[in-house]
């Protein structure tokens, strides 16, 4: 079963949330935290992710399906980029455990957005070799704004390792980046929040999110990229909160 992390509240529909690609549970500490004022919040550690078991595959229905062993009632749930798929599928295959669905920047398609390198510079770190985590983030190399640091969470410097199962996550990317097909569609309340500076949900995705999800709604968040939960908390749990109700 998924490591979870519990953020107590109010009694209220508990909210479950699951993180992106490379991220964790502890990803969403604050944004957590804030929601929590209003109704309980739990969030997981995906596969092959952090404090949850690693597995050999890594596919969307694979995801769904630990998503919903956590489940011990209907919930809201939250999923952002990998996480926000993963929550689509389990809103399609699963829809009485779906009170509402919340995805963040990622559409039900596939992408060519390639996270090899991330991986191929994570593969350059020693942790057996490094000291401290800026000579960690000197061998990741430049990879963009914030990414270094963003990928160094998941260094564990007690235990020498990365938190991730590198050999599935790069085994499985044409997964990861795709998406299944699904039958069936979820009839309840969806919302389709993105960063107002991402590519990652256009136009063109008002279709296919429609065809599964045909209550959806959208909105964008102006000034922020794919990261937006991060580069944009105060608007992000702002929103969320007034969907959620």
């Amino acid at each position: 079963m998924l490591n979870t992390v519990l953020h107590d509240g109010p009694g209220a529909t508990p909210l479950l949330i699951a993180h992106g690609l490379f991220g964790s549970a502890r990803n969403w500490g604050v944004i957590a935290k804030k929601l929590s004022e209003t109704r309980p919040v739990i969030t997981v550690d995906m596969r092959n992710h952090a404090d949850s078991p690693w597995y050999d595959s890594h596919t969307y229905p694979d995801m769904a399906a630990d998503l919903a062993q956590v489940m011990d009632r209907p919930m809201d749930v939250l999923g952002h980029s990998m996480g926000g798929k993963a929550a689509m599928v389990l809103a399609v295959q699963h829809p009485e455990l779906v009170r509402k669905l919340v995805v963040a920047d990622i559409a039900p398609v596939s992408y060519t957005h390639d996270q090899h390198g991330p991986i191929a510079a994570m593969r350059r770190v020693d942790p057996a070799a490094v000291a401290t985590r800026a000579e960690a983030k000197a061998q990741l190399g430049d990879l963009g704004p914030g990414v270094a640091d963003f990928l160094l969470q998941s260094l564990d410097m007690k235990d020498r390792c990365w938190r991730l199962n590198l050999d599935v996550l790069q085994a499985e990317m044409d997964t990861i980046i795709g998406f299944p097909q699904l039958e069936g569609q979820f009839d309840g309340s969806a919302f389709f929040l993105s960063g107002g500076k991402s590519d990652y949900v256009t136009a063109a995705h008002r279709a296919p999110i429609k065809a599964l999800f045909p209550n959806a709604v959208f909105a964008k968040i102006p000034d922020a990229g794919h990261w937006l939960h991060a580069e944009k908390p105060r608007e992000f749990v702002g929103a969320v909160a007034a969907f959620l109700g």
